[in-house]
C-alpha cells in the first residue's frame, strides 16, 4: 500500500495553512459583526440616538420612536422616551457615553456639546445630523423637515409640518385677537437666594412670550442673565412666567413676590405667576402651538 511520508517541512506547512484558515475565518466574522449596523441602516432600520427634547418629540411624532436606542436627559416626552438609555445632558456630552448605545445615526439639536465632544463624534463612523435651532414658527417647521429627511421619512414630515403650520397659525391669530396692549411678561429662569435669573431677547422664553401675543419685559440684553432688583422694578412686569419645578427647587408665590425685585410690580399686585412644563414651554417642537395658546389664555383669558 502506498503511504505518504511526512516530513518536518510538511508538518510546518500544514500548521501554517491551518493558521491562515483560522485567521481568515476570524477576520471574516469580525467584519460581519462590524458591518451589521451598516446593513441595518441601509435597510431603514438605523439605530438612532436623539439629543434634544424637541428632536426626540419629533421622532416620536413621525412614528419612528421604535428606532431610538438612546436619548439625552432633556428628552422626557413622550413618557416612553424616559425608558431609553440616558447618555447625559445635551450640552455636556461625553463621546464614550454617546457611543455606548452603538448608534449609527445621531440627531442632535443645534448647540449640543461641548464642541470637542461633537468633533470626536463627527469623526467617528456614525452619521451625525445637526437639527437647526430657532425660536419662531418657521424654526419648528424646519426642525420637523430636517428630522424627517434624516430618518428617510420626508412624506411623514411634510404631513406633520402641515398640521403644525395650521396649529401655529391658529395660535397666532388667537394671540392677536385680544383687546388692549400686550402684557409685559418676565420669564424667571431661577430665583435662588432672592436673585432673579431672567430671559432677555434671543431666547426660547422670549420667542414663546411673543408667540403668545405678549411682550418680554426684559428686552435690554441677550440671553439669560442675573438682573438687579432695580431693573426688574423698572420693567414693571404684569406677569411672571416660570418653568414648573418640583421638589427642592420649587419657589412659592409668596417667596417670589416677597422678593425686593418683584414686590412692587403689577405682577405681585395681581398675584399673576404662570408655571408651565419646561420642555413644552421652551422646546419649540410639535407642542409649541398648544403651549402658545395655553400661555395666551393664561395672560388674557379665553
Amino acid at each position: 500500500m502506498f503511504r505518504t511520508r511526512k516530513t518536518r517541512g510538511t508538518d510546518g506547512r500544514l500548521v501554517a495553512i491551518l493558521s491562515l484558515m483560522t485567521a481568515g475565518i476570524a477576520t471574516a466574522f469580525a467584519w460581519a459583526v462590524a458591518t451589521l449596523p451598516m446593513a441595518n441602516a441601509a435597510e431603514g432600520e438605523s439605530r438612532v440616538l436623539s439629543l434634544g427634547g424637541a428632536v426626540t418629540e419629533i421622532v416620536y411624532a413621525l412614528g419612528e420612536g421604535d428606532r431610538l436606542v438612546g436619548r439625552d436627559s432633556t428628552s422626557t416626552w413622550p413618557p416612553d422616551a424616559t425608558e431609553l438609555p440616558d447618555v447625559g445632558y445635551v450640552r455636556a456630552l461625553s463621546p464614550e457615553g454617546v457611543l455606548s448605545v452603538s448608534p449609527d445615526l445621531i440627531l442632535a439639536e443645534e448647540g449640543a456639546g461641548p464642541p470637542e465632544a461633537v468633533e470626536v463624534l463627527r469623526a467617528a463612523n456614525v452619521e451625525f445630523v445637526t437639527v437647526p435651532g430657532g425660536f419662531d414658527a418657521e424654526a419648528v417647521l424646519t426642525k420637523i423637515e430636517t428630522v424627517g429627511a434624516a430618518l428617510g421619512r420626508p412624506d411623514r414630515a411634510a404631513e406633520l409640518a402641515e398640521r403644525t403650520r395650521t396649529a401655529l397659525r391658529d395660535a397666532s391669530e388667537r394671540a392677536a385677537a385680544h383687546d388692549g396692549p400686550a402684557r409685559r411678561v418676565l420669564f424667571v429662569m431661577s430665583a435662588e437666594g432672592g436673585r432673579l435669573m431672567a430671559a432677555g431677547v434671543g431666547t426660547a422664553a422670549d420667542g414663546i412670550i411673543r408667540m403668545a401675543g405678549a411682550e418680554n419685559a426684559m428686552r435690554g440684553f441677550q440671553g439669560y442673565k442675573q438682573v438687579s432688583d432695580e431693573a426688574v422694578a423698572a420693567a414693571a412686569p404684569e406677569a411672571v412666567l416660570m418653568m414648573d419645578r418640583g421638589g427642592e427647587h420649587a419657589v412659592s408665590d409668596e417667596t417670589l413676590f416677597g422678593s425686593p425685585a418683584l414686590r412692587t410690580t403689577p405682577a405681585a399686585r395681581d398675584g399673576r405667576v404662570i408655571r408651565m412644563d419646561g420642555l413644552k414651554l421652551l422646546g419649540f417642537g410639535p407642542r409649541t402651538a398648544e403651549v402658545a395658546a395655553e400661555l395666551s389664555t393664561a395672560l388674557y383669558g379665553d
